[in-house]
Parts: C-alpha cells; structure tokens; sequence
C-alpha cells in the first residue's frame, strides 16, 4: 500500500510540476497553443465544429452603416424652389350677417412675396439629371441646388408628372457630379435595412434608418402606381430624397408620410426605383409620362363570410366604378364586374391591374375577360391615353391623413 501511495504521489508532482511549466511557456509566448493545434491538425476540426454549431457567426450582422451612407450621400441634394406668391388682403365685415351674405371685401391692392420650398433629391446621371417630387417644385419660377461638396447650382426643370409625383431636374454648368448606384428592384423584400437620406426641415443632410414594412401598397384605388412602406423617419423637407439599402444602392424616392394626426407614426412612403427610372426615361425623352387607360376604377374581389375561403385566394379585380363616356362604358363593361385577364396576361390583383393597364400603348384596343354574376364575358376594349386629372369619383383613396415629406 506505501508502495502505491509513492508512485501516485510522484506522478502527481509531475503534472504538477508540467502544468507549471506550461503556464510559464504560455506566459512568455502566448500563442504555442495555437500553433501546435494547428501543426498537429487540431485547429481546422474545432473551427469546423465551431461552424456547424454556430453558422451564423460566420457572417455576422452589419454593426454600422456608415459605408453605406458614404457611398449614397454624396448623391443626395438639397432642394430650394422659390416662386412668387400674390396675396389679396381681405376685410371682413363686423355684422355676422353680413359676412354670411358677403364674405370679406378686398382690402387695398394685392401684395406679393416670395415663398421657397424645401424639399431633396438625388442625381441619377453623370450629366446633371435629378430625380425629386413635383410637389417639392411645383410653380417654381427659381430652383437652387445645394451640393454634398458645398457647391450651389441653379437647376432647370426637364418634366414632371403629377401621378407619380416625380420630377426631373437638370443642373446648369456643374461637373464632376457623384452619381447613385440603383438597386435590383426584384431583390426587395420585406424586412430589409433602409436608410432616409434627406433635408427634413431644413437641417441639412440627415439619415434615419428602419426597414421595409410593405411593397406595393396603393393609396389612390384609381392610380396605377405602388409604394414601398418604411418605418425609417420621414419629415417635411425629405420629399425627393433617396431611400436606400444597406449597401448604400438606391430603392427609392421618398414622397409621403400619415402624419401624427392620423395617431400614426413610423409610417412612410416612397416610390419604387423601378417606377422611377421608367418616369425619368419618358420625362427626358418627351418632357410627359404616357401610360394608357381603359376608364375604370378598381378593388379587391370581396369573399364571402361563409365561404370558407381566405381573402387571399380571391384573384383579379373588381370594378367599382366606370367613367361615363370612357372606354370601358362604351365596351359595356360596368360595376361589379370582376376582371380576371387583361390581354394575355393573368389579373392578380387591383394594382396588378393597373400597372398592366398603364403599361398599355393608347391607340390600341385589349380584350378584357372576367365574370359579370357568376358568367364569364369577353369585350374588347379601346386604349386611350389616361388623363393627366381624372375627375373625381366616389371610391378614390382618401389621402387627406397623407402629408408631402
């Protein structure tokens, strides 16, 4: 038994006395460990295990997206659109009755003033194109053009179109003008990183960052356009500003915003990039948007309570309402209808719908193929050109919760 207790007492020393060691040698050159794993051919199988057990850790979340506004911010611009404004100074009447009969009556001549607006945009060519809103330069008699570099720089109008609510802009006898890059618009999904890059209320290039809520929502039921949906800030002064990815690639142009007074908040709207590269193409081309238009406007095939059925297995669109006189009143087709095909292509949805619509040459005629109570009908239907205004009618979008960034 003493015999036994030495020897283990005598091993014990030795380890102990090894693990001594090993702590000093660690001390004194702190990577042997490393280096042995690997020349004995222990370090590629833990790194393995390590990314099997934890994939994720191989491409780790972004933790700044200061690349990203590095490479998109020098192509965001400040916006001032100065216009004249006359003002007719009105005195009112005293006696309630007679304000009721007569309003107010002049008071003195009419006065005017300047007024500027403020607003962003983003140069999308070499040559000095600018994508904005219209709003932001509607009426301008003015429009100065604040660069990233400092520089100021007067822009001319090239075309606008009130559909979109896009503009062109060009500016006059500036080089050297840093251009953005656009993104795919099919790699777009729900749940992307975006960043605001704009001039909210005067205070100069600023970026908020959220992400995508949603893509293709439509505000107006009679409009053909879409909308990308994002939680990113947007404020009065971001009209025309870039929405981009986190790669810092253009997606979109910011236009709108539901304001607080709708208790809403977090809820933002901008125009897809592809929408606007086609506007930009036409407005430079011929200085209008043509798109074509069949006389109808459009919504959501209803299903039945009881049907069983979720609201998303429903397809196409039902007409809701038919313009007098347009082509779809002279084809016969009318409210309730429910449209499932529009030339050759499939109806998806409303907004579906209307893209194709738009996308029509007028001058032309398309069949229409959908149900009218249950019984399939087809008609041919003449495409003309849509309307810069349409008149108004009872099932449009209500946009007065809507305010222009």
């Amino acid at each position: 038994m003493k015999h036994a207790a030495g020897i283990v007492a005598f091993v014990a020393r030795f380890v102990i006395l090894g693990l001594a060691i090993a702590f000093v040698i660690s001390l004194i050159w702190p990577g042997v460990g490393d280096r042995l794993r690997t020349r004995f051919g222990f370090q590629h199988e833990q790194a393995s295990t390590s990314a099997v057990t934890s994939p994720a850790l191989s491409q780790p979340a972004p933790f700044s997206y200061a690349d990203a506004v590095a490479k998109a911010a020098p192509s965001v611009v400040n916006i001032y659109a100065n216009k004249v404004v006359t003002e007719q100074a009105i005195r009112m009447f005293n006696d309630p009755l007679m304000q009721q009969l007569f309003g107010g009556t002049p008071a003195g001549p009419p006065q005017t003033r300047r007024e500027q607006n403020l607003g962003s945009g983003v140069i999308v060519s070499a040559d000095g194109y600018v994508l904005t809103n219209n709003h932001v330069i509607a009426d301008a008699d003015d429009i100065q053009v604040l660069l990233y570099d400092g520089r100021v720089a007067k822009a001319k109008l090239v075309g606008a179109d009130e559909e979109t609510d896009l503009a062109v802009l060009k500016i006059v006898d500036a080089g050297n003008l840093p251009v953005i890059q656009m993104a795919d618009p099919k790699k777009l999904r729900v749940g992307d990183v975006v960043l605001a890059i704009g001039n909210p209320l005067n205070l100069n290039q600023t970026v908020t960052m959220g992400i995508i809520s949603a893509i293709g929502r439509q505000l107006n039921n009679s409009s053909p356009e879409d909308f990308i949906q994002t939680d990113a800030a947007i404020n009065l002064g971001n009209s025309g500003g870039a929405l981009v990815n986190s790669n810092g690639d253009l997606v979109g142009i910011n236009t709108l915003l539901i304001g607080k007074a709708a208790n809403a908040e977090g809820i933002g709207f901008a125009i897809p990039v592809d929408t606007a590269t086609n506007v930009l193409r036409q407005l430079i081309a011929t200085h209008q948007v043509i798109r074509g238009w069949l006389g109808a406007n459009y919504g959501f095939v209803p299903i039945a309570a009881d049907s069983g059925l979720p609201a998303a297995a429903a397809r196409g669109a039902q007409v809701t309402d038919v313009y007098p006189g347009g082509p779809a009143a002279a084809a016969g087709i009318q409210p309730h209808d429910i449209l499932l095909r529009l030339g050759n292509d499939d109806i998806r949805d409303p907004a579906d719908l209307s893209r194709h619509e738009a996308m029509l040459k007028p001058g032309g005629k398309v069949e229409v193929s959908g149900l009218r109570n249950g019984v399939p009908f087809h008609v041919m239907v003449n495409v003309i050109q849509r309307p810069p205004r349409l008149p108004a009618m009872s099932t449009q979008g209500n946009t007065g919760s809507f305010i222009e960034g």
